[in-house]
C-alpha cells in the first residue's frame, strides 16, 4: 500500500500552469487519503472557475499514478477561502503584506520595450514572435500589451481567458510558455477603449504592480505607436527599460521612428537597437528578392541613433498568417525565413541590454510636456 508521504512527495511535481510553482509549495493540497491502492487528492483552487482545473487534474493523476502501489487516483477540488487567498498573495510576495504599491518584477528581470513611431510596421507581430523566440531559448518571458487602444496580443498569442484574481493580485494567463497581460482580456467582443490619460496610466500601473510576474528573465512590452500619453507613462513606470525601435526600410518610416527614440531619451528609456521589419520579399517560386518598401532605412536609423541594427526581418505571408491564427511563426515554422531572422534577433538582444541594477518603486508620472 502506498504511503501518504509518498503521495505528497509525488504532488511536488504538480505545477500550477500559471503561477508556475508546485501546488505543494503553494499550499494548494487540501487533503490526501489512501485506502489500499486507491488514492484521493483534494486540490484547493484560487477560484471555483479556475480555467486550469483540467490541467491540474491531469497532472495529479499522472504523477500520483506513478507511485508504487497506486491502482486508482481520484481528484476533487474546492476553492480557497478569503483568508487562504490572502495567505497565497503574501506567499507570492515573499511574505510581504504591505499596502505600498511596488513593482512586482524581480530585480533581475530585463525589460525590453518594442516601439515604433507609426503604426503598420509590424511591431506587434514582431513583439509576439520575439517573446516566443526568447522563451524557445530557455528564458522565462512575460508580455505586456501596452498598446491600450490597439491591443492585439490576445489574438496574436491565441489566448482569451481572463487573469485569475488572488486577493486583488492578478495571475497572468500563460500561452506558448509566455505570461501575458493585456487590456483585451477585460473587454467584451473586442470593444474599443474610450479612455483618457489618467485611466491609461492607472491600467499600466496595475499591469506592473498588481500582476504576479514571478521569476522572469525578460518582460517584453508591446508599446503603442507614436509619442503620446502611454509612451510617456511607460517611460516612468518601467524599470530601466531598453527600447528596440522597429522601422521599415522606407525613409518616411525611418524619420518617424527617430521621433519615438527622441521621446524615449526624455522619459528614461535607453535605445538598445533597431530592427528593420519588412526588409525584403523572397519569391516563393523562384527565390527572387524584391524590396517593396525600399532599402536602407534601418541602417540609416541605427547609424543616426548610434546603436546597432540588430536584425532585418523579411516580409512573408506565413508571418501574418501565424499572427492571425494565434501561433507565432517561430513556433509553427521555425525554419522559415522570417522566423529564422527573428530567432537570430532574439539571440542578439541579450547582448545589447543593460543589466537591472535593482528593484524600483513605481515612479510618479511626468508632468504634462
Amino acid at each position: 500500500m502506498p504511503s501518504e508521504q509518498d503521495v505528497r512527495q509525488a504532488l511536488v511535481a504538480v505545477i500550477d500552469p500559471e503561477i508556475r510553482r508546485s501546488v505543494v509549495e503553494l499550499d494548494m493540497v487540501r487533503d490526501v487519503r489512501v485506502d489500499g491502492g486507491r488514492v484521493d487528492v483534494m486540490i484547493t483552487l484560487t477560484t471555483p472557475g479556475c480555467p486550469m482545473k483540467a490541467n491540474l487534474e491531469q497532472q495529479v493523476r499522472e504523477h500520483v499514478g506513478k507511485v508504487s502501489g497506486v491502482q486508482s487516483v481520484g481528484v476533487s477540488f474546492d476553492a480557497m477561502t478569503p483568508e487562504q487567498r490572502t495567505a497565497l498573495r503574501q506567499r507570492l510576495n515573499g511574505g510581504q503584506a504591505g499596502e505600498e504599491r511596488k513593482l512586482s518584477l524581480q530585480p533581475s528581470t530585463r525589460v525590453v520595450a518594442v516601439a515604433s513611431g507609426k503604426g503598420g510596421v509590424g511591431k506587434s507581430t514582431l513583439t509576439a514572435n520575439l517573446a516566443a523566440a526568447l522563451a524557445l531559448d530557455g528564458a522565462e518571458v512575460g508580455v505586456v500589451d501596452a498598446d491600450i487602444y490597439g491591443y492585439s496580443m490576445p489574438r496574436m498569442l491565441g489566448i482569451s481567458r481572463r487573469p485569475v484574481a488572488v486577493d486583488q493580485m492578478m495571475i497572468p494567463p500563460v500561452e506558448h510558455g509566455l505570461k501575458i497581460m493585456s487590456i483585451g482580456f477585460f473587454v467584451d467582443n473586442d470593444g474599443a477603449i474610450p479612455w483618457r490619460g489618467p485611466m491609461l496610466h492607472r491600467a499600466l500601473e496595475q499591469f506592473l504592480s498588481d500582476v504576479h510576474w514571478g521569476e522572469l528573465d525578460y518582460l517584453v512590452v508591446d508599446m503603442p505607436p507614436g509619442t503620446g500619453d502611454i509612451s510617456i507613462s511607460l517611460g516612468q513606470l518601467l524599470p530601466e527599460p531598453d527600447l528596440l525601435i522597429v522601422t521599415t526600410p522606407q525613409p518616411a518610416a525611418q524619420k518617424v521612428a527617430a521621433r519615438a527614440a527622441d521621446v524615449a531619451s526624455k522619459t528614461g528609456m535607453r535605445v538598445a537597437g533597431v530592427v528593420e521589419n519588412m526588409s525584403h520579399l523572397v519569391c516563393s517560386c523562384c527565390g527572387e528578392v524584391t524590396r517593396p518598401f525600399g532599402e536602407g532605412g534601418g541602417r540609416a536609423l541605427a547609424d543616426q541613433l548610434g546603436v546597432p541594427l540588430l536584425g532585418q526581418v523579411p516580409l512573408d505571408e506565413p508571418l501574418r498568417a501565424g499572427a492571425d491564427a494565434g501561433t507565432p511563426l517561430v513556433l509553427s515554422d521555425p525554419e522559415s525565413p522570417s522566423a529564422a531572422a527573428i530567432r537570430d534577433l532574439a539571440r542578439a538582444v541579450p547582448g545589447v541590454l543593460r543589466p537591472r541594477r535593482g528593484a524600483e518603486r513605481i515612479k510618479k508620472p511626468l508632468a504634462v510636456i
